[in-house]
């Protein structure tokens, strides 16, 4: 099956980017090098072409309880303008996937939402949210756009600064998880404050037809999936069919360290099962580490204690270009969980002493 393609992918490949499969999409890895990238966002601002992620929008009379019994937050504390972070779990409480909820402006007096699952996950997404709106009888219309929007991620310290150079009405004064929409090149953009990276920044969701003009707006290095992934580490974030898994490391958010994305006072889908589990505690955490001895920690990678019994496996591993240190996430027993806590990971068959950090590993916004 072909790969999918973001809407400048042409403009990427002669821009020189190195290109890499990820959820089925023929996305740029590296354009100049993760170092280089990696440095601009921390220090100055990158924009990255995230148009692989998908785009569920949700309206109708029902829309607000839909999206209700389908995430794991509040989705009524949401005003015209806001968002939040949540997980879609299963009805054992597992995450199947974790999103951001965008409530839009109302259509037609209606509530209306967009939501972003992971890469490659929105035709099922958008089937689960059809299935349950069925079965439970109600009236919402659920589209699946993620083919219609573009979406680029502008990230950095000076990230506002160019945001604000670029739309019409400045957009600096949104506060982290607000958004709303601005015109650039007399394109509205939905406007988000939110992002992927630990730095301060906005997300903007464009149409695909106008991905060539809102891109060339911002004068800023381009970043591709690599450095993405390197900021996101270290600052503590998942990633999904690495850090969780519904099928192969199937996790509850209460495990995944993102319990506050659970509303036990709604309704949804896993709901009982998660209350049961926040009664009783986990007997899994997930932590992040860094290496004491030299080495690079590598999803699968075997967590032992100091006597080499395997306690855990590595989910996500990185050298932090920031840090200049080898740092990572897995799951260990919560015995082990306790920041100091001495650890070891085997890199490429030789035991490395590691010790448990708090995450995020660096200073965030």
């Amino acid at each position: 099956m072909p790969l999918q393609t973001p809407p400048l992918r042409g403009i990427h490949d002669e821009r020189g980017a190195k290109f890499t499969e990820f959820g089925g999409w023929d996305m740029p890895v590296e354009f100049d090098s993760i170092q280089t990238e990696h440095a601009a966002v921390r220090e100055d601002a990158g924009i990255f072409d995230v148009s692989h992620m998908g785009q569920i929008h949700v309206t109708g009379p029902d829309a607000t309880e839909l999206m209700q019994r389908l995430t794991s937050n509040d989705v009524t504390r949401l005003e015209v303008g806001d968002s939040q972070y949540a997980a879609i779990t299963d009805e054992d409480g597992i995450i199947i996937d974790d999103t951001v909820v965008y409530r839009l402006p109302d259509e037609d007096d209606r509530a209306t939402y967009l939501f972003v699952p992971n890469a490659g996950t929105d035709e099922a997404t958008h089937e689960r949210w059809i299935d349950y709106r069925n079965e439970w009888g109600l009236e919402a219309t659920v589209d699946n756009r993620t083919d219609e929007y573009a979406m680029f991620a502008v990230q950095g310290p000076n990230a506002a600064d160019l945001v604000d150079g670029a739309t019409d009405d400045p957009v600096s004064d949104l506060e982290r998880f607000e958004a709303r929409y601005a015109t650039i090149d007399d394109v509205d953009c939905w406007t988000a404050r939110t992002g992927y990276t630990g730095e301060d920044g906005f997300e903007l969701i464009v149409p695909w037809d106008a991905a060539t003009d809102i891109w060339t707006a911002f004068d800023c290095q381009p970043c591709g999936l690599g450095s993405r992934d390197t900021l996101r580490i270290e600052a503590g974030l998942l990633l999904a069919g690495q850090d969780f898994d519904a099928e192969d490391d199937p996790r509850t958010p209460y495990e995944a360290g993102i319990g506050f994305t659970v509303a036990l006072d709604t309704e949804f889908v896993g709901r009982d099962a998660l209350a049961e589990i926040a009664d009783a505690g986990v007997d899994e955490k997930l932590v992040g580490f860094q290496l004491i001895d030299r080495g690079i920690p590598r999803h699968g990678y075997d967590i032992t204690t100091t006597e080499s019994r395997v306690i855990g496996t590595v989910t996500s591993g990185t050298m932090s270009p920031t840090l200049e240190q080898p740092i990572g996430l897995g799951y260990v027993p919560v015995e082990y969980a306790e920041p100091g806590t001495t650890l070891q990971v085997v890199v490429r068959g030789q035991s490395k002493k590691a010790r448990v950090e708090t995450t995020p590993f660096i200073d965030t916004v």
